[in-house]
């Protein structure tokens, strides 16, 4: 604890406080987002995301290690919804609507708008073409949206009087961001997905240089850094003209928002540039709807596409058309995009199996595919079969194409950001184990930061500093103000800061007021906290103060000192007497104040004082705290008796040790 006064306040520092990390998903793995923080107090839940390559209880997260019943509203104080991808929201309308939460939930404008369309869309797969149980209705989705609070960039929210929050833009997709979040003294970051270099479509993230005690970082691409995107772009380009001069068709597995208006724009560009006139299709008219919403949210799109947007809209697409289910049959070379991006069902599935046994068509994998899915499985190798199911197998003759046109940062930008915000932790999320286990070995040994990397349901606490401004009493505040002093000798080695004593040098004594204030933090039901001196404490508790000190009487060898008996240890005007069995005495001073250099060594005659610890010459013939009556060798000796607090325990027997030094010939 350290206090610094300020008038008659006191702002104390606890370093004992400790943020509380709940991991429900994307623990060691990509996909369904969901870590719960607890933080002085309030309880914060970042993402809510599904598992998409699940169809059973694992494909949500598990609430219940929230609450054990069901009591989410007095259990969370809100939830931050970082973007709009299904494994970042596709258990939120389950979680209010069915699990019965109703406190708010907080997103951007852009992610507002356009989650209702992916959750409505994705349940319309599962559903209706699918036949699977329904997790959540539309009239959920609804329902859920209206207690979500839209969110700006950079605009800052006070969520109640001690939680703050506030997003930062973070490329990846239209309105994605990065949320900055503080109570009290507390603060972290959550970055959801990121990217940290700029688009065609989408700016790179941005964020200010924050004082931080966490920041949860996503790690999807924790080992990977990224070639030239202009190369990419190339390769791109050249296998999907390749592949259609031949005649055959190009399936882009992507999701409706993001990739597909990155792709759509190299397309067109290209397709203007060359003439050519072989069509483009979207699958549906989920993005249609979504580049309609890309041209209204122009502000959270790129620098160049927001410069050219008075002459030229990048979202008007000339030659992408919309798809209809008949046309996949049909003759003739086309590209199309079809939802979801994994191949793990829906449209982008139906497509594959009608167009993957044919050598000419291909299939190009843009970015990354969960475990488990079809897309993941064509990235593994090249499969010359695929089980579809347990009863379907697919024969597989189509070209694969792999490309790295992910919206996601590479370990590069993950080890730019950390460095730049410098957090005191960090936890890796989203990611594979083995390669986060390789991150958060970089992320220690070059930047020197702890980071953990906790699987799914696994809590990690995180220690974090908490101010808390109290009063203090009067008595408490009169004994800061007295003086502390401490003595030591300067070093004799200087002649410049000795002064001469009878021919020889003498150390000048160097005087410090270490002033330092020690009280109690009292904490009362229905008052004030604040902080009283001890024996205000001990009153108040109707105790009386007790010290406990500690005695020691041991012997000291006395052969080999007849050199040291003419020694002149005088202070001030003082003169030691150096006849007899009292010369022993000033002979220790000058042993311990050798020995001990800087410590505030004080003699008074009869005793030596070192802060608690003193030491006297021992007279008894029977002395109660006396262990041993002669030394083992049955030399001459002198015996001495100390004694000492408990809080100079240590500094007692160290100089308790040179005391016994058995060479006092040498003193």
């Amino acid at each position: 604890m350290k206090a610094r006064q300020r008038g008659s306040q006191k702002e104390i520092k606890f370093h004992s406080m400790a943020i509380e990390c709940l991991v429900l998903g994307a623990g060691q793995q990509v996909g369904k987002s969901c870590v719960v923080v607890s933080m002085n107090g309030k309880r914060i839940m970042f993402d809510c995301g599904m598992d998409m390559a699940y169809h059973d209880h694992r494909r949500h997260p598990d609430f219940s290690r929230i609450s054990e019943y069901g009591d989410f509203d007095k259990a969370l104080t809100c939830i931050v919804i970082t973007h709009f991808h299904l494994d970042h929201i596709g258990a939120l309308p389950y979680f209010t609507e069915v699990c019965g939460y109703r406190g708010p939930i907080y997103m951007t404008y852009p992610t507002k708008a356009l989650a209702p369309s992916m959750l409505e869309d994705y349940r319309k797969v599962m559903v209706e073409r699918r036949g699977e149980e329904e997790q959540f209705t539309s009239e959920h989705i609804v329902e859920c949206m209206k207690k979500v609070i839209a969110v700006d960039v950079k605009q800052t929210v006070q969520v109640d009087k001690d939680l703050m929050i506030r997003a930062y833009y973070a490329g990846h997709v239209l309105g994605a961001a990065m949320f900055y979040t503080k109570v009290g003294d507390s603060a972290i970051v959550y970055t959801g997905d990121y990217n940290m270099t700029p688009d065609r479509h989408l700016g790179a993230a941005q964020i200010d240089r924050l004082q931080l005690d966490l920041l949860i970082t996503e790690s999807t691409y924790a080992t990977t850094i990224r070639d030239s995107k202009y190369g990419r772009e190339a390769e791109f380009l050249k296998a999907v003209h390749k592949c259609v001069l031949g005649g055959g068709k190009v399936l882009i597995p992507t999701f409706a928002l993001g990739r597909a208006q990155e792709l759509c724009i190299l397309l067109e560009d290209y397709w203007e540039r060359m003439n050519l006139k072989i069509p483009i299709y979207f699958s549906s008219g989920l993005t249609m709807q979504a580049n309609m919403y890309y041209k209204m949210l122009i502000s959270w799109t790129s620098q160049k596409v927001k410069e050219t947007y008075s002459t030229r809209n990048a979202f008007d697409f000339k030659h992408v058309l919309n798809f209809d289910r008949s046309m996949i049959s049909a003759p003739g070379p086309c590209v199309l995009f079809a939802t979801p991006g994994w191949i793990s069902g829906g449209f982008s599935l139906e497509v594959f199996k009608q167009w993957a046994p044919s050598e000419m068509n291909l299939i190009t994998l843009p970015g990354y595919c969960a475990a488990g899915t079809i897309g993941h499985k064509l990235m593994s190798g090249k499969p010359s079969k695929i089980d579809l199911d347990k009863d379907t197998q697919l024969d597989v003759r189509c070209q694969i194409h792999q490309l790295s046109f992910s919206p996601h940062t590479d370990a590069k930008g993950i080890m730019d950001l950390v460095k730049f915000l410098s957090p005191k932790h960090v936890i890796l999320v989203h990611g594979e184990k083995p390669k986060m286990a390789t991150l958060k070995g970089r992320i220690y040994s070059e930047l020197g930061i702890r980071c953990d990397d906790p699987a799914n349901n696994e809590t990690v606490c995180i220690p974090s500093t908490h101010h808390v401004e109290v009063g203090a009493s009067n008595t408490f505040i009169r004994s800061s103000l007295n003086p502390n002093f401490n003595f030591s000798k300067m070093s004799s080695e200087d002649e410049s800061d000795s002064r001469l004593k009878d021919g020889k040098f003498m150390p000048w004594l160097q005087v410090k007021d270490e002033r330092a204030a020690e009280g109690i933090l009292v904490e009362e039901k229905g008052k004030r906290a604040k902080i009283v001196h001890l024996d205000e404490f001990l009153l108040m508790l109707g105790e009386k103060k007790h010290d406990i000190r500690f005695a020691y009487c041991f012997p000291i060898n006395t052969d080999n000192l007849e050199d040291t008996k003419s020694t002149d240890v005088s202070s001030s005007s003082n003169a030691l007497s150096v006849s007899g069995r009292s010369s022993w005495l000033p002979m220790l001073y000058i042993k311990l104040s050798d020995e001990l250099s800087g410590g505030n060594i004080q003699y008074f005659g009869e005793q030596i004082q070192v802060e608690s610890f003193s030491v006297s010459l021992c007279l008894k013939d029977r002395c109660p705290y006396r262990i041993v009556d002669s030394p083992p060798n049955k030399c001459e000796a002198v015996f001495f008796c100390c004694a000492w607090s408990i809080a100079d325990e240590k500094l007692a027997w160290k100089i308790i040790s040179i005391l016994e030094n058995r060479n006092y010939g040498t003193l």
